[in-house]
């Protein structure tokens, strides 16, 4: 296989057993990279493995079964991705509940899952993975996010305001980093097909945006939000 560019880079992608975060976990492998799979489903991140196995993936593929809403499964996870594969260089925070719901409709319950998924989980996976970046002066966080974040679309209240939410953390911490090495940015991949999603487009045709913010040269860009 030809080098990719991202050979030889440590990738970490949640919620990689369906939808963007496996087609990014494939496409990534392609460019060379060795890839973690974080999700709570270890069938479907087992699929995404073999899927990339069958690619010729140059790179590892290790399967994480950890929830990322959970403190102690996050630090256990990056914990141990960082002892099998020598680094954590990418992390792509993809893991998320879309769910409908209005200010009226939702219960604290409702609201608080969909709040710790979607952001509270980012918070913890970037926490957990920036010492290791900054050890190594390197690092390209990538954050899910959505057109609901700006435009607060009815009906979805929670999502909505997680997606803000993760908006403002992508630039606190591009902020707090940048003298670190470690870029932070965004991505919109605006409507795709998923398990979230019966329609949009084919979630690999919105990764190479992904692997360009991967890839992101030393002073890259940072802090911003990339809409595909």
């Amino acid at each position: 296989m030809a080098t990719g560019i991202l050979q030889g880079r440590v990738a970490v992608i949640t919620g990689s057993g369906s939808g963007l975060g496996r087609a990014t976990a494939i496409d990534f492998a392609a460019e060379g990279a060795h890839v973690a799979l974080i999700g709570r489903r270890p069938d479907k991140l087992e699929s995404t493995a073999a899927a990339i196995r069958a690619a010729g993936g140059a790179g590892r593929a290790l399967v994480v079964q950890a929830d990322v809403t959970s403190e102690q499964d996050v630090e256990h996870a990056v914990g141990w991705i960082a002892a099998e594969l020598g680094a954590i260089d990418i992390l792509v925070n993809n893991a998320a509940i879309f769910e409908p719901g209005s200010v009226l409709e939702l219960n604290a319950q409702e609201w608080t899952r969909q709040i710790a998924a979607n952001l509270t989980g980012p918070f913890l996976m970037t926490r957990a993975a920036l010492p290791f970046m900054r050890r190594a002066r390197y690092g390209r966080i990538i954050n899910i996010t959505s057109g609901l974040a700006s435009n607060g679309a009815g009906g979805y209240a929670a999502y909505s305001a997680s997606k803000a939410g993760l908006e403002s953390l992508t630039r606190t911490t591009a902020d707090e980093e940048h003298n670190y090495g470690i870029l932070v940015n965004a991505f919109n991949p605006g409507t795709i097909r998923s398990e979230m999603h019966a329609t949009g487009n084919d979630p690999h045709s919105v990764t190479s945006g992904l692997v360009r913010l991967a890839s992101l040269p030393a002073l890259g860009t940072t802090g911003t939000i990339v809409t595909c």
